[in-house]
């Protein structure tokens, strides 16, 4: 049985060859590449997706996962060998009811849906993008058709980012906290707004870059194993364990956007810089889910990043690169103010109060499209409803209203929950982590955050997609995930 593992993982490894080949191919598509170019790739994606697809529902691969899953059980359930058989035969049976076809016509939508998004932003006009949308909610029911019928149809787009979680428990979870949110957001616009004007002055975007590149590495980021590029959205990618790459953006007359969207995609790679290298090349590689991969960015971005150990070291080195702007303003001004809670229309630059709630929208915006009870073309009118429903403000255009995020774009319907679920398991992570280690809040006085990304990598990192999300959540704090 050693020699057909060792023919699976072989095939595996081919898999995921091609489909770094293709993160890399769409990392450039939004970095780098010509806007000309956009047809072209969107058909070099395809191709190279297709055969991906082809390879990974072949009968060979069926057969060598069927052959190996009683073998694979007595290695003990909770051994590599058995988890990754687990975990590829999951894939493969999903896999295997997407047609070829399907696949290339995907890739090829939702390339040109990335440029069309892109120019639609540009003048905020939604009507650009409309089309395209409509071409890829199309596509989502389509792909939920393949499926046996869910509790929720919902449930098949949700599985693929959040594997096991149901619509109904993630509705359950909301309609907990969002009462509490509200009620808390409330609260406090009734009192005094703190003052943050320091903060919406032009910073010089390269001392920017430095900066983050400098509370990147003191985090960990391994840079020999990645690099920062500037994209209109910020996102991760990564190629393999040792190629894991961030983005970020330059907000004008926004002194710390750059930084915490730089903090953010950092939470991100030190996941996958940190997953057991014994991992490499197979379909353990990367996190557990979106929620898990989204609880080590928001750790990293508000936990550590807002707090007021971190910038007591951090603020004096900050006062010296930006005098002209900080000479005046004291460490607390400081702290307050990058902790400001105010209502915002723009999701990534939303306080830990409000940010949830942008989530929930999206989330009912996103099953109502999959449901049919709204249609593409009234999206716009409903996002600005809710928006004020939620938050009390209106947005005034497409680009700080429906067209402000990248995912819909890509395809991806059934991924906004996990950015609050993600929330919640952070706060959960940090709270065990406290608990195991006293001194971190002295230690973020000193920059040493070592301890923390050690314990990160021990509980969470190491073990890539060998647990459902759920059940490691649960493993590490001892309660799955809690609003």
């Amino acid at each position: 049985m050693r020699e057909k593992y060792n023919q699976l993982t072989t095939l595996l490894g081919q898999i995921a060859d091609l489909r770094h080949t293709a993160a890399l191919l769409e990392w450039d598509q939004q970095t780098y590449m010509p806007e000309g170019a956009a047809v072209a790739r969107g058909r070099q994606i395809a191709t190279i997706s297709t055969i991906a697809h082809n390879m990974s529902t072949s009968p060979e691969l069926g057969s060598l996962l069927d052959e190996l899953q009683s073998w694979a059980e007595g290695q003990g359930v909770d051994s590599t060998v058995c988890s990754l058989v687990r975990v590829a035969r999951r894939d493969y049976m999903k896999e295997v009811r997407v047609p070829a076809d399907y696949v290339e016509e995907f890739s090829i939508v939702t390339t040109a849906a990335h440029h069309a998004w892109t120019d639609a932003r540009a003048k905020s006009a939604f009507a650009i993008f409309r089309p395209h949308l409509e071409k890829i909610v199309e596509l989502n029911k389509r792909y939920i058709s393949f499926f046996p019928p869910a509790d929720h149809p919902y449930d098949t787009l949700l599985d693929n980012f959040e594997p096991g979680m149901k619509t109904a428990e993630v509705k359950a979870i909301f309609e907990k906290l969002r009462p509490a949110q509200v009620k808390l957001i409330q609260a406090i616009s009734g009192r005094q707004q703190v003052n943050d004007k320091f903060m919406n002055l032009q910073y010089d975007e390269q001392k920017q870059w430095d900066f983050g590149v400098m509370v990147a590495t003191a985090f960990g980021y391994d840079w020999r194993r990645g690099r920062q590029d500037r994209s209109a959205h910020p996102f991760t990618t990564s190629f393999s364990m040792d190629d894991v790459r961030i983005t970020t953006r330059f907000e004008k007359n926004s002194g710390a956007s750059a930084l915490f969207s730089t903090m953010h995609e950092t939470g991100h790679a030190l996941y996958e810089q940190g997953i057991s290298p014994e991992l490499n090349r197979t379909p353990l590689e990367g996190g557990a889910s979106l929620a898990l991969h989204e609880s080590q960015s928001r750790l990293w971005e508000n936990i550590v990043g807002r707090s007021l150990p971190f910038w007591e070291y951090f603020y004096p080195q900050l006062q010296k690169i930006f005098p002209a702007h900080l000479a005046g303003i004291r460490l607390d001004d400081w702290y307050m103010g990058i902790n400001r809670v105010e209502r915002s229309l723009i999701r990534v630059e939303a306080d830990e109060a409000t940010y949830n709630l942008h989530i929930m929208l999206r989330l009912e915006l996103e099953i109502a499209m999959i449901e049919g009870s709204i249609n593409v073309k009234d999206l716009p009118e409903a996002w600005n409803a809710r928006m004020q429903q939620y938050l009390g403000i209106t947005p005034p255009d497409d680009a700080h209203g429906v067209l402000q995020d990248i995912h819909w774009a890509g395809g991806m319907l059934g991924y906004f929950s996990t950015y609050a679920l993600g929330n919640l398991i952070s706060a959960q992570l940090w709270e065990k982590h406290a608990a195991d280690n006293p001194g971190i809040e002295e230690q973020m006085r000193k920059g040493d955050f070592t301890r923390l990304l050690d314990w990160l990598r021990g509980n969470i990192h190491c073990h890539g997609r060998k647990f459902e999300p759920q059940k490691l959540v649960e493993r590490v704090t001892g309660r799955g995930i809690d609003p």
